[in-house]
């Protein structure tokens, strides 16, 4: 037996429950691993309330770091006895032990401990996408980054400084400021002081940016437009106050033909070459010490409803573990 959190039904912290479960031994294509430290994002909170559907009973949680034990038929990229991190579906990261699909670990270099693996894998490929994929950022630009202090936005403000970014970060506090500066942010604004738009436009010279990455939904996207340059690009990759209410696409045309996607991390590693290659990626930034993994809160995994009460309450910056 092995503890782990378990849902039966969607709704606040308190549906999350601490429980013994079984588990097997792992079948074609999977491994069961031995969890040392699992992440703690806010993808969770959007399983875990509902906004994104999943089938119940569930387990919840898409990042860990630990040691493979076992592995089923076909699997040959781990071994027991590896040194893994992942991140992705299915659920279940909460749990001392899992068995789970092979496709999404990744060996852990022996510079990078279980906690900074675990920490770093959703958010920091997050960033590796965002800034290498979904728009290429270059030396000289300035774009804009909401929730600049969180777990994302202190990795994008570090990783934005190594490639010559000039990374305006969007804050709640004048505390959370002095954070993403730190981090290597070049502007910050606390959103419940000053204007955003009105902000960009006097840091930008007028010009605005090409570029906006958001990922608080519903209370900044038009605002993030009205930050755009014309044909700049709206990138929506998440949605901690709410999700974006429908909208006419003459908000896109009427701000100079902008565009607007919604990514995520799943599209952008389908297949385990571009898995590893962003993989790869990240693990080089890090163990540089160009980017450094913030790890501020710690949680015991049978304290997982306390995690999720202060990642809402935003009481949370940097990086969250549960401790298994």
């Amino acid at each position: 037996m092995a503890k782990a959190i378990r849902m039966t039904r969607t709704g606040g912290p308190e549906v999350l429950e601490y429980v013994d479960v079984e588990v097997g031994e792992p079948g074609p294509g999977e491994a069961r691993v031995r969890q040392h430290a699992i992440g703690l994002n806010f993808i969770d909170v959007y399983f875990r309330t509902g906004l994104y559907p999943m089938p119940l009973p569930s387990g919840l949680g898409q990042e860990g770091a630990g040691i493979v034990e076992a592995v089923g038929e076909g699997v040959t990229h781990v071994q027991p006895g590896d040194r893994v991190a992942y991140a992705g579906r299915p659920n279940g990261a909460y749990s001392e032990l899992r068995t789970m699909p092979a496709d999404v670990l990744v060996k852990l270099p022996s510079g990078i401990d279980f906690e900074t693996g675990a920490a770093m894998m959703l958010q920091g490929l997050t960033v590796q996408y965002l800034f290498n994929g979904t728009y290429q950022v270059k030396p000289g630009q300035t774009i804009l980054f909401h929730a600049a202090a969180g777990g994302v936005g202190l990795i994008a403000c570090q990783w934005a400084r190594a490639l010559g970014v000039n990374l305006i970060g969007t804050v709640g506090s004048k505390e959370k400021g002095e954070l993403a500066k730190a981090a290597g942010a070049a502007h910050v604004i606390n959103y419940n002081e000053e204007d955003i738009v009105a902000r960009v436009l006097d840091i930008t010279n007028g010009k605005k940016v090409p570029v906006v990455y958001d990922s608080v939904g519903k209370d900044t996207f038009i605002r993030s437009l009205d930050c755009l340059q014309p044909r700049g690009l709206m990138v929506s990759f998440g949605n901690s106050s709410g999700a974006v209410p429908p909208f006419s696409m003459n908000e896109l045309a009427s701000r100079g033909s902008l565009y607007l996607t919604r990514p995520s991390l799943a599209a952008y590693s389908a297949t385990r070459a571009e898995l590893e290659e962003r993989a790869a990626d990240l693990f080089r930034m890090v163990e540089s010490g160009k980017v450094k993994i913030d790890i501020r809160q710690r949680f015991p995994l049978a304290e997982a409803a306390a995690a999720h009460t202060a990642l809402e309450a935003r009481r949370t910056t940097g990086s969250t573990i549960l401790l298994p």
